[in-house]
């Protein structure tokens, strides 16, 4: 009778322990199709809203400088550790400290005063920076430029890991002093399958066009954050594509600069200085030769990017990761005056401004 009771006890817990399997296997199943439903499909080429009024005219033989930075959504500083680059953290930042770093990115934009800025990683409307909106704060800072912005992360909700992230909306935000004319958003090949695809990024360029005054030609501004989590053959397929489309702008005769977060070194740059460490995340490379024509700039003299794998704060400098990979390619018909990544020692954002000073042949 005792042996009865307790098979009887065991096919209830069996029974249980396969109803929440069942259910946790058709809610993850419903979530999967929400997703599905909701996923952020882009067009090839979609127009963008140029905000506000620009201060400036630009004209041949102008000087000026423009800056690239990844804000890193206002909560990777140097507190923080992330969980895709080895580290244990989601939620990197409270939200007093998100307001800290977005203060200490626009003073810092304030000091260098750049004519043109192209900033990647900005959240409109995310969990993981508490629902600020960036672009928002950043404009109002910003009396004087216009500026455009394109989404190139919108997800719903990701499920993983525990804590989830959750709902993310982000993307690439570039703003000038000078009249930004025809921007637009231009789709980058995925390299992630369904359902892969449903959590991550849909990257893209940000192009604006600036009037050169007295001529026909524009300065073409090509905002860009490339893959960072693939095998290699999403960095690779982007790569291609913004070569081509580069390539069809000097053509015309254009000023181009295309500049941001490639995710990958130039082979023309020495990375001896900050070799890449067993574990860390690779970085890939960037052959300089494909781009004929080109100049390929980054600044050896500082790091442009850490490892999110641990805290900044108090750790061994020694045995850190840095990487290289913020700079600009530049049409051979300007001329490039200087390149410098200011070393803010991560304060704000997992990543150092990189500044360069052009002047418009």
């Amino acid at each position: 009778m005792k042996m009865k009771k307790q098979r009887k006890l065991w096919q209830k817990i069996l029974i249980w322990i396969g109803g929440i399997v069942l259910a946790c296997a058709v809610a993850f199943g419903l979530l999967l199709l929400y997703l599905s439903i909701v996923e952020y499909k882009p067009k090839e080429i979609e127009e963008v809203k140029v905000n506000n009024e620009p201060s400036k005219q630009l004209k041949q033989n102008d000087s000026f400088t423009i800056m690239t930075w990844n804000v890193g959504y206002g909560a990777l500083g140097d507190n923080a550790d992330f969980f895709m680059d080895g580290g244990s953290h989601v939620m990197t930042a409270d939200k007093e400290r998100v307001n800290a770093n977005l203060k200490g990115i626009t003073d810092t934009i304030h000091e260098i005063d750049p004519e043109i800025i192209f900033l990647q990683e900005v959240d409109t409307k995310a969990k993981r920076s508490h629902n600020i909106d960036e672009t928002k704060v950043i404009e109002e800072s910003l009396p004087g430029y216009n500026d455009s912005f394109a989404l190139n992360f919108k997800v719903a909700f990701i499920p993983y890991p525990l804590p989830p992230i959750g709902h993310v909306e982000a993307g690439i935000q570039t703003a000038s002093v000078f009249p930004m004319q025809n921007a637009q958003r231009i789709q980058l090949p995925c390299p992630f399958k369904w359902p892969t695809r449903l959590g991550n990024l849909k990257r893209c360029l940000l192009v604006n066009r600036v009037p050169v005054e007295g001529t026909s030609k524009e300065l073409v501004l090509v905002n860009l954050h490339l893959e960072a989590y693939d095998a290699g053959e999403g960095k690779a397929a982007q790569t291609k594509m913004l070569r081509e489309i580069l390539n069809a702008e000097k053509e015309k005769g254009n000023y181009v600069i295309a500049g941001g977060d490639f995710n990958q070194v130039f082979s023309n740059v020495d990375v001896s200085k900050y070799p890449e460490l067993e574990g860390k995340w690779h970085c890939g490379k960037i052959d300089v030769e494909e781009f004929d024509g080109w100049q390929a700039v980054m600044d050896e003299t500082n790091p442009s990017c850490r490892s999110l794998d641990q805290p900044l704060e108090h750790a061994d400098l020694n045995n850190f990761q840095f990487y290289m990979i913020d700079g600009f390619l530049v049409s051979d018909n300007l001329k490039i005056d200087s390149i410098e990544t200011k070393q803010k020692n991560f304060k704000n954002s997992d990543h150092n401004p990189v500044v360069m000073k052009i002047t418009l042949q």
